[in-house]
């Protein structure tokens, strides 16, 4: 007669295989991470050596053979004012689209949040080519040029004669790009708010908007700040649209001096110059630089979306076990 094997002894080699390889499927991520800032590091090192933190600070950008000086302030100044723009401009708009949505019926919040979600599909160089085509001469029309004949003389932001290949075009479609991720994640957090909050509110004779004011944004602030963090995200790091509707100004004059004036983002000189720069010079480990420097830049603004995320989650789950 054989003897009977415990069933949690025997299934012990499989759990250990199991939780083996989930570990290495979950340090993947991690470790390619790792790969990315050592090979961006190490390639970007000859400028870090010549340049040292003047890199950071400085405004030239000249790749002649010779003269070569470089500085990534003018660029990482441009990515912070146009990523700002366009959370200045979309984050309304995607909480008024995700207030909306998370109260309506069904049958319309449905398409709703289909139609809002396929913009996310849409990909950058579309918006790009519509923005060059079709947008541009909007904005120029209906826009800047107004704005500059109202504003120019006094208001230095306005000071510069449009163009429409500028920082708030770039700005404008950046918005319209971080939408849908803004809106889907706020949505997702205004569903979960406990219904007897809303109710609560109701019965106290509020309106919808004070209803919003009192019960849900108090609940859902962490997650919502979280949300447009993660827009932000995206919007710091978008390319191909931006490099077609900024400009593209380089050294100096790329420094942000009005909306209406060229000018460029990490992400663009990236585009514009990585296939001209040569191994040889400078220009290529400058151009890894600034590489390395979106990376860290969109690294930290992912991690602090995600612990506050996490944290609106945590409240949650609270809520509901009390």
């Amino acid at each position: 007669m054989s003897r009977q094997i415990p069933f949690s002894k025997r299934r012990l080699p499989t759990d250990k295989i199991f939780k083996i390889s989930a570990m290495v499927a979950g340090s993947y991520v991690l470790v390619i991470i790792v790969l990315i800032v050592f090979q961006l590091s190490s390639e970007s090192y000859p400028i870090w050596q010549r340049e040292g933190l003047a890199f950071l600070t400085g405004s030239d950008w000249n790749a002649v053979e010779g003269r070569e000086s470089f500085g990534a302030a003018p660029y990482i100044l441009g990515t912070l004012v146009t990523a700002s723009l366009a959370m200045i401009i979309g984050v309304p708009l995607s909480i008024g689209i995700a207030m909306f949505i998370s109260q309506a019926p069904k049958y319309l919040s449905g398409p709703l949040s289909i139609l809002i979600e396929l913009l996310a599909a849409v990909p950058s160089i579309i918006y790009g080519l519509w923005g060059i085509f079709v947008f541009r001469q909007v904005m120029l029309d209906w826009v800047e040029y107004p704005l500059y004949e109202v504003f120019g003389d006094n208001v230095w932001i306005f000071s510069s004669a449009p163009f429409g290949l500028d920082i708030f075009s770039a700005s404008v479609i950046l918005a319209i790009m971080i939408i849908p991720t803004i809106s889907a994640v706020s949505r997702e957090i205004m569903i979960a708010v406990p219904q007897q909050q809303k109710e609560a509110a109701y019965m106290l004779g509020a309106t919808k908007w004070e209803m919003f004011r009192l019960a849900v944004f108090p609940y859902a602030k962490t997650g919502l700040i979280g949300a447009a963090i993660l827009g932000l995200g995206r919007a710091v790091g978008e390319t191909m649209a931006v490099t077609m509707l900024i400009g593209n100004a380089t050294g100096p004059s790329a420094f942000p001096q009005s909306l209406f004036q060229p000018g460029q983002t990490m992400s663009s000189i990236i585009a514009n110059e990585f296939i001209e720069a040569s191994p040889a010079s400078l220009h290529l480990p400058a151009l890894v630089g600034v590489g390395l420097i979106l990376l860290l830049v969109a690294i930290c603004i992912n991690v602090v979306a995600h612990i506050l995320v996490s944290r609106m989650l945590k409240v949650r789950e609270g809520a509901i076990n009390a």
